[in-house]
């Protein structure tokens, strides 16, 4: 199985004329990950707090649960906590009480990872007026800020390089971050045209598309690949399992330069 993770790592690479070393490396990480599959012991579990601030997309099929079970086969003991509702954008969350005494909280957090809707057009300057306030209040606290990239609509799929570019500015201009979840979904349609990564509303994301965004949240956060989970790699078959992780593997070695400007990697599976 996870040969052919590394195997579909290789095809997106070679398809973004990668380096051979990049390649190489990602191959050979094969025998050194290998352990990722068991419990971690007693003793090398460590503390790690992380803060979901979002909306529905973060909730739907509960992304951050998913990040959670990640990081406990990793070795953690996480805390996760989640202040989310439906269409709530940064703004609305910097001006909850709620939020603030949250974030503020004595022991603090090590993460804070904040998501907004599309914000191609029209939500574009609010993402990046409250990514930057938030990002300075959770430095001042001692922690690090990421903001999780999402998606557009399917009938607005013309508009993933607009929602990348805004996701990939907010983090710049804030020193995030940035989780790129978007870019992560079309590396994995380039692998599996019939991937089905919408719910059925064509917006919020279906259980494997949620379970990729937990698969990049973590890489991002943790630095590290993720590990693999017995029960969703049942749930979702081991071929549309191993095509999320290598997705989530490409885009973390390849960084927020996946795709190239202008040239798109795939688009939604039409109906």
């Amino acid at each position: 199985m996870r040969g052919r993770i590394f195997f579909l790592v290789a095809v997106v690479a070679a398809w973004w004329t990668v380096a051979p070393a990049l390649i190489a490396a990602t191959v050979s990480e094969a025998t050194s990950t290998a352990s990722a599959e068991t419990s971690p012991t007693a003793g090398s579990v460590k503390a790690l707090s992380i803060l979901f601030i979002g909306n529905s997309l973060t909730t739907t099929h509960d992304v951050p649960a998913r990040v959670d079970e990640l990081f406990v086969l990793a070795g953690f003991k996480p805390e996760v906590v989640v202040l989310a509702g439906p269409n709530l954008g940064l703004e609305d969350h910097w001006k909850s009480r709620r939020v603030q005494k949250t974030l503020r909280r004595a022991e603090g957090w090590d993460f804070v990872v904040l998501q907004q809707g599309p914000s191609a057009t029209e939500g574009r300057p609010s993402l990046l007026e409250y990514s930057l306030r938030f990002a300075d209040l959770i430095r001042e606290a001692g922690g690090h800020s990421a903001l999780y990239m999402v998606w557009p609509a399917t009938q607005r799929s013309f508009d993933f390089p607009g929602v990348k570019a805004s996701y990939a500015d907010a983090a710049a201009q804030s020193d995030s971050l940035l989780l790129p979840v978007g870019d992560a979904w079309r590396v994995a349609w380039h692998l599996d045209g019939d991937l089905r990564l919408y719910g059925a509303d064509g917006f919020h994301p279906s259980p494997a598309g949620s379970y990729l965004a937990a698969l990049v949240i973590f890489e991002g956060l943790s630095g590290e690949e993720a590990p693999v989970d017995a029960k969703w790699r049942r749930r979702l078959g081991e071929p549309e399992f191993d095509v999320l992780a290598a997705a989530a593997l490409a885009v973390r070695r390849r960084g927020i330069d996946t795709p190239s400007d202008g040239e798109p990697l795939a688009e939604p599976p039409g109906d």
